[in-house]
């Protein structure tokens, strides 16, 4: 083989012509581009998923388990009515119904100890007292 060049050729090719060594430099850069692009898009793809999560938990919502479950079950299912469920429940602040039904039943539970004892049942007399006859 010779090692001169063609006339015809041209004496500076472009960075994007593999050279003749078979070395394509675009190839291994796009390739590098392309790993990184996908590794930045799936991170954004599950900062976004656990974005309602996230919300939950930072709130310290009551419903914060409802909200991840939501959020796991979106994710196997890839049914987008879940997330969007679940975005909405970390929105919602829902009212605290648990913590004045405690202290009722709490009062409720100290006003029947205290209770005095009921009128159906027969006073029983104690062997101090001595009935008074008149």
């Amino acid at each position: 083989m010779n090692d001169q060049m063609h006339s015809a050729a041209p004496h500076h090719l472009p960075f994007f012509v593999p050279g003749s060594d078979g070395s394509d430099t675009l190839m291994v850069v796009m390739g590098v581009f392309l790993v990184a692009i996908v590794l930045w898009v799936g991170t954004l793809y599950w900062k976004l998923h656990s974005l309602p999560e996230r919300m939950a938990h930072k709130s310290q919502k009551l419903q914060f388990e409802i909200v991840a479950v939501l959020g796991l079950i979106s994710l196997f299912t890839h049914m987008h009515i879940f997330w969007v469920a679940a975005l909405l429940l970390a929105m919602i602040d829902l009212p605290d119904f648990s913590t004045p039904l405690r202290n009722i039943a709490g009062s409720v539970e100290r006003i029947a100890d205290a209770a005095p004892p009921s009128a159906t049942s027969e006073p029983q007399a104690t062997p101090m007292e001595r009935p008074d006859h008149a």
